[in-house]
């Protein structure tokens, strides 16, 4: 199937995690990608692991966590790809602090990229989404309908997109679709790299595991799939959903 063919997409933090899981869905399925990255290194990276389909993926480097930043990504992306159908915010940062040793530049630092990031790129998209008709999808987490110890700011970042989405709707609906995924824990680089950070990797894994009634931690093509069916046409009438997918950890303990 090949529900994007000639599709115009740019998945920012498309070079890792979800993203870069999100970003080779998308290429599968027909579609032209620009990959969202900090650095040129992290771009050269995926492609590098992508060279037969180098022909349809573009560089959209740079920062996000403000609003000119933001603004040039997205229109590098858009001169790149000769216009925008799908804008998947997927650039995120999560780190575990303490609510006690939570300082001015972990907090600047999260809610900037986590939230601040997918205001700003979703404003600066809108005149190539409204041309196209296009959709985005936010990706949040189930922190940000469910609070995380060791997670505040991370959990007020993806509460924050929550309600950013449904907000946006009520501006926008009769041009763009906007729709926001919440995983749960997926097994990525981010998680292995807090895993790490703990100081007991092996339990830590555990514990991310047992959170789900499933007893497992997605996978990031699980929750690329997700991305992908908000972004169809097959979800023509699906405007403002938050979607857990997090083997229904958000159902309770």
């Amino acid at each position: 199937m090949a529900r994007f063919a000639g599709k115009r997409i740019l998945v920012t933090g498309g070079a890792r995690g979800i993203g870069a899981a999100t970003a080779e869905a998308f290429l599968r399925e027909g579609a032209r990608v620009a990959i969202g990255a900090t650095s040129r290194a992290s771009y050269d990276a995926f492609l590098a692991r992508h060279d037969h389909d180098a022909v349809r993926i573009v560089p959209a480097i740079g920062d996000i966590g403000n609003q000119k930043a933001a603004a040039a990504v997205l229109h590098q992306a858009v001169a790149e790809l000769g216009g925008l159908d799908v804008l998947v915010n997927a650039a995120g940062v999560f780190v575990e602090v303490p609510v006690e040793a939570v300082d001015q530049a972990h907090w600047d630092s999260t809610i900037n990229t986590n939230l601040a990031g997918t205001f700003f790129c979703s404003q600066a998209a809108l005149p190539a989404l409204k041309a196209s008709k296009g959709s985005i999808v936010n990706i949040a987490s189930d922190a940000g309908l469910i609070g995380y110890p060791l997670g505040a700011v991370y959990s007020a970042s993806k509460a924050g997109v929550v309600n950013l989405t449904r907000a946006m709707v009520l501006e926008l609906a009769r041009d763009i679709r906007i729709n926001c995924v919440c995983p749960g824990n997926v097994d990525t680089d981010m998680i292995q790299q807090a895993a790490r950070a703990s100081g007991d990797a092996q339990s830590y894994l555990a514990t991310a595991d047992a959170r789900s009634p499933m007893k497992r931690m997605a996978r990031p093509e699980e929750v690329a799939d997700a991305i992908l069916y908000l972004a169809s046409d097959q979800a023509s009438f699906v405007n403002g959903a938050i979607l857990p997918v997090d083997g229904g950890g958000v159902c309770g303990f």
